[in-house]
Order: C-alpha cells, then sequence, then structure tokens
C-alpha cells in the first residue's frame, strides 16, 4: 500500500491560503524552538469550513482505485461478514436531504444505537433517520427510525410500530440509559428540532415523555450522553449542540451575507460550514429523581458559551477519582475536557489536558471519540476521528487528566490521512486481550468523487489490530468482505450482537441501507463478557462502572459508558478476549457508588451477571 508523507506541521486552514499556513507553521516552530507553548487560538468567525490539515497527493491502490475505495488484499483472512440482507437490517433506509449535499444539515448523518429492550438477553438495534427540508416542514412524509428485534437466530424483525420509537424528526444522535432505575433501558434521541425521550414501558412499548421530563430542547442536537456525574445514584444527560441553522434561510454561498466564492474546499464550490457559523450551545441536565431533568449546564461550567461545534461526548472517569469526566469532540473546534471536581461542577481542563489539540498545535474537525485502555496500563485512552487529508488521532492517558498525542508512535498516521472518519471504537476482534480499533468512513462533499485526489463519497472502513499495546497494524480490507464494503458510513456500534463472544459491528450509511458485519474470527482464543447490574446506590444499568480483569497475569480494564463513536451507543455489556488463557485469576469491579467489589469467574467463553453486593451467576 502506498505510504504518505506525514503532514507539515501548522494549522493550515482554509484550503488555499498556503502562504498563511507557512507563516502560522513558523510561528509554531519558532515557538517550540524557544521552549513556548504555543498560544491556543480561538477558531476563526471569518472562514468558512473545516479544520483539517494541508492538502494530501492522491493514495491509489495498484489498480488506481482512490485507497479510500480500493486497496483489497484477494486472499487475506475475512475477519468480517457483511450479513445486513440476510439479517434483515436492509428493510431500513435512511434519508438525510438531497444528493447534491447543499446544506450542512444534510452531511452528518445519523447513530444506532444497541440495546436490550426487552431483557431477553439479546441486543436488539435500533437506527436513526434523517429527513429533508421538505418533511421538515410537513411537504411530504418524514422518514422514520426503526426498532429491530433480535429474533435470536441471526435475523432481526422491524418492531418499530408497535414500539412507538420512529421518532419522524431529522434525527442525528442515540444513547441508552435507564434513567428511571426500573431496570429496563431508555432511548434519548438527539434531533434538528425536538429531542425524544422514550422511556421504556416494560412490554415492548415506549413512551415519548422528553416534554414531562424537561429534555426537549430545540436547535440541533447531536451525540448525547447519559452519566451519573454527581454521584446521586441517578443517571443525567448531557446534550451538545452544533450549529445554529435556519431551515427557512440555510446558509448558502452567493446567498445573503455570504460571498459567492466563500464556501470552498480545495478550489472547488462546497456547501457552507461550520466554520463560519453560530455554533449550538451544549447542555447538561441533572436527574431530579422524579422523572424530570433541570438544565444546570451554566451553573456545572459546561455550557460552551463561545459555541463551539458538538458532535460526539461521553462522561467516563479520566482521571479514576471515582467520579465520570466529560469529553466532547468538537468538529473544526478545541475538543473540550471537563474533570469533575465532586461538587455538581467542572473545572476545563482541556488545553491542560492535552485533548483539545493534536500534536503539533492544531483544532481538528473531530467527529466520533473511541474509548479503551489499549496499552494495558489501567488508565482509559482516547481516540478521536477526523476529517479527511487529516489523521486520526490517538490520545494515550499519561494520568491525571493528562493525554499524549501518540498517533504517529502507534502506527495509525498515514494509513488514516485520506480517510474522512465518524464512527469508531475500542474493540478486540480477536479476543486476544488487545484492543484493537475500528473506524467508519464517508465523506460530506459529494463533490470529491469528481476529483483526483485520493477520496471519495463512499468509503470504506478501517480496521487495525493492536500489535502488542503500544503498535498498531491495518488488518487487510479482504476482497468481497465487510472491511471491503464501500459504504457511506456515520454511525456506528459495537456489540457481540449474536452472543457467540465475537464482537460485531453495526454502521449506519448516510442515505443508504444499513450495515450488519458478523464477527467470523475463529482462532481459538477465550473471552468473557459481564451484565452489571447497580445496587441502590448505583445506577441500574452500572453506567461508569469499571471492570478490572486479570488472567494469565494480565491485567485488563473495561469500563460501562453510554454514547461515544458518532451520534451512537453501543452494548454495555463489557467484554474481554482472553487469548489462550482458560482461567481467569481475579475480576474486580468499582461500582459507580464507589463500592468496591471482587468476583471470581468459574469458567470462561461465558457471559455472566453482577449485581452489586451479590455473587455472579452465569447466564444461560
Amino acid at each position: 500500500m502506498p505510504t504518505i508523507t506525514k503532514k507539515p506541521k501548522g494549522r493550515c486552514f482554509p484550503p488555499g491560503l498556503e502562504a498563511a499556513c507557512v507563516l502560522i507553521s513558523f510561528s509554531l516552530f519558532a515557538a517550540f524552538a524557544n521552549g513556548q507553548q504555543p498560544e491556543p487560538q480561538k477558531p476563526s468567525s471569518t472562514g468558512m469550513g473545516v479544520s483539517t490539515g494541508a492538502a494530501h497527493p492522491a493514495v491509489k491502490d495498484s489498480k488506481s482505485r482512490p485507497i479510500t475505495a480500493g486497496g483489497f488484499v484477494d486472499g487475506a483472512p475475512v475477519v468480517f461478514a457483511d450479513v445486513t440482507k440476510q439479517a434483515g437490517l436492509d428493510k431500513f433506509h435512511h434519508r438525510s436531504g438531497t444528493r447534491e449535499k447543499s446544506s450542512i444539515i444534510e452531511t452528518p448523518g445519523s447513530g444506532v444505537a444497541l440495546l436490550d429492550y426487552d431483557n431477553d438477553g439479546w441486543l436488539d438495534i435500533y437506527l436513526v433517520n434523517g429527513s429533508t427540508l421538505a418533511a421538515f416542514k410537513g411537504k411530504e412524509p418524514a422518514p422514520r427510525a426503526m426498532l429491530f428485534h433480535n429474533n435470536h437466530d441471526g435475523t432481526f424483525t422491524d418492531v418499530t410500530e408497535k414500539a412507538g420509537v420512529s421518532n419522524e424528526r431529522w434525527g442525528f444522535g442515540v444513547a441508552v440509559g435507564d434513567y428511571d432505575n426500573d431496570g429496563w433501558p431508555d432511548i434519548y434521541v438527539s434531533n434538528y428540532g425536538k429531542n425524544r425521550l422514550y422511556h421504556n414501558n416494560h412490554d415492548g412499548t415506549f413512551t415519548d415523555v422528553a416534554e414531562k421530563a424537561g429534555v426537549t430542547l430545540g436547535g440541533w442536537s447531536t451525540s448525547p450522553t447519559w452519566g451519573d456525574y454527581d454521584h446521586d445514584g441517578q443517571l443525567d444527560l448531557f446534550v451538545p449542540g452544533y450549529v445554529k441553522f435556519d431551515a427557512d434561510h440555510p446558509p448558502i454561498a452567493g446567498q445573503g451575507a455570504i460571498p459567492p466564492n466563500f464556501c470552498q474546499f480545495r478550489g472547488i464550490n462546497v456547501m457552507c460550514g461550520p466554520r463560519g457559523l453560530p455554533g449550538e450551545r451544549d447542555h447538561l441536565f441533572h436527574n431530579n429523581g422524579d422523572g424530570t431533568f433541570a438544565e444546570v449546564s451554566v451553573k456545572a461550567g459546561v455550557s460552551d458559551p463561545d459555541g463551539y461545534y458538538g458532535l460526539a461526548a461521553a462522561f467516563v472517569d479520566v482521571d479514576d477519582d471515582g467520579w465520570v469526566d466529560l469529553l466532547v469532540a468538537n468538529d473544526s473546534t478545541p475538543n473540550f475536557l471537563y474533570r469533575n471536581r465532586h461538587d455538581g461542577t467542572f473545572e476545563d481542563v482541556s488545553y491542560g489536558s492535552g485533548f483539545a489539540l493534536s500534536e503539533d498545535g492544531r483544532e481538528q474537525a473531530s467527529m466520533g471519540i473511541g474509548i479503551g485502555d489499549y496499552n494495558r496500563d489501567g488508565k482509559v485512552d482516547l481516540f478521536t476521528t477526523t476529517f479527511s487529508d487529516d489523521y486520526k488521532t490517538l490520545y494515550r492517558n499519561d494520568g491525571a487528566a493528562n493525554f499524549s498525542d501518540v498517533t504517529y508512535q502507534a502506527g495509525l498516521g498515514d494509513a488514516t490521512v485520506p480517510f474522512l472518519a465518524w464512527g469508531t471504537g475500542f474493540l478486540d476482534f480477536d479476543n486476544d486481550g488487545l484492543l484493537d480499533i475500528f473506524i467508519v468512513n464517508g465523506h460530506v462533499y459529494p463533490e470529491v468523487d469528481l476529483q483526483d485526489w485520493g477520496t471519495t463519497w463512499a468509503e470504506r472502513p478501517q480496521l487495525f489490530r493492536n500489535l502488542n499495546g503500544s503498535k498498531f497494524q491495518e488488518v487487510p480490507p479482504a476482497t468481497g468482505s465487510g472491511l471491503a464494503d464501500v459504504v457511506t458510513g456515520r454511525g456506528a456500534a459495537f456489540g457481540d450482537l449474536f452472543n457467540d463472544g465475537h464482537i460485531d459491528v453495526v454502521i449506519n450509511n448516510i442515505d443508504s441501507t444499513p450495515t450488519l458485519l458478523r464477527n467470523v474470527v475463529k482462532n481459538g482464543n477465550h473471552w468473557l463478557t459481564l451484565k452489571l447490574v447497580g445496587g441502590p446506590k448505583s445506577p441500574r444499568d452500572a453506567i461508569g462502572a469499571k471492570v478490572f480483569l486479570t488472567a494469565d497475569g494480565i491485567r485488563q480494564r473495561a469500563d460501562v459508558f453510554s454514547g461515544g463513536s458518532y451520534s451512537s451507543s453501543s452494548d454495555q455489556r463489557v467484554h474481554f478476549g482472553l487469548g489462550a488463557a482458560t482461567r481467569v485469576g481475579k475480576i474486580e469491579i468499582q461500582w459507580p457508588s464507589g463500592t468496591r467489589q471482587q468476583i471470581q469467574a468459574q469458567a470462561v467463553d461465558h457471559m455472566i451477571t453482577v449485581e452489586e453486593g451479590k455473587p455472579a451467576s452465569e447466564v444461560k
């Protein structure tokens, strides 16, 4: 596969302003040479577009195909098989505006959630749909979200109408959480317009209680996340905002105050934004414990008064003080890391933590967040997806909420640059005990297909195998396999859909049917999966819990969280690959309440349920 020269240092955007890039690069170099940290720069209010790296030369495979839609390897081992049609998921078709993508609301696409909505022990699938401006204005039927019930035989049945979760608004994000601690998962859907909170009625149906709960908002919301930030045993809700968008007056080059040639990418005209558009603020809702929520984002210090462009979020304890912190991946503006102060407020440590910017001091067009301990040092690391012409960023947790961008050291730089990435996650696809990285890709500008840039509108996903806890290597996309699917990927969720001990992937593709990638690896490695049930002082679904498993002297970590990826919510059971180990030495659980519990697994290759303070039981 051709290699790409590492991109030059500096904040090289907007495209076409090469002179400005040179000056900025030189000033950054001078600052580093003098032992100074470059001054963080606020996003430009005068330019439009995305924050990305300098233009890279086209990368093509041996058949002269852009690497984003090529590079397939005949005879390579098949890791994932596309079973979308066999499973019945092709009944869903995502829609988002027009094919031309003339306005920004048509481009981000939507997420997907994996949840066991009927508590039968099998993961079901909820796919969020988009909309059109005509449907939004009531001029045509609105596209519908779909809930698919797992039939336990590799197929899924559409139960949307009975469940009452069709949304029929312009949907973007979804997060699963049991906000009322009744033992049944609820669904929060973020939209352009009012959001929905679907309460699980325990009988296969849901009721939208967003108005009563006080969490409808308005405007444009993206990737929500649930987490108990104040240790009261109730899940709270964070909802990032993207841009302020007026459906009656969408930002279009040459109209209103926008000059004709102002919205460009690499010198060609494209849809406008996000830079140059006002951003939506973010919202934190405190759970009152009575079915209602209080909006506390300003008091808590997480309201984003500057209006950065939030696209993904997750509550997770990054500094291991027992309190969940808050991560927000922002598009073309610095990322946020809010450290929990334990008093109902957060401290913005974004710049000091190293998470705000890339290694070379640039704000990136961050789309999604992956969370996991890839180097098995007991600390949770982060991975963010970004725009094309930019690498996707691996942040190693150095402790005390400090992160280092180790992307190129880890071997994740050059191979990811041509792709425009969205959903992502850490998963142990081969059960060897090391977390790998899966990335879902797809461009936002259909116009790229008409250019010789080495990037495409539809793109194949990428899987990077963790070699040794420090280096990753791309898994070859075997011809005809799921890794060779060229799709318009957006949201992605990860989980064991077939209860066979292997992690599968569901992708929500913009303007298309979804993709279900079944993990077909057969290598003899062992595994263990835990479903956690919180006690009276923890959220019932144990969101915020940490699990440490030791086998053959190797200690692994897994966290229970809601949200992350891009606009998606994954299996909240924690999964451990064990490699050749046939016995588990010790399992330590740190519950959200602060309680610590040790359990013993009686066997491997099993799923077990652990209720806080009680012995583990095998899931039949």
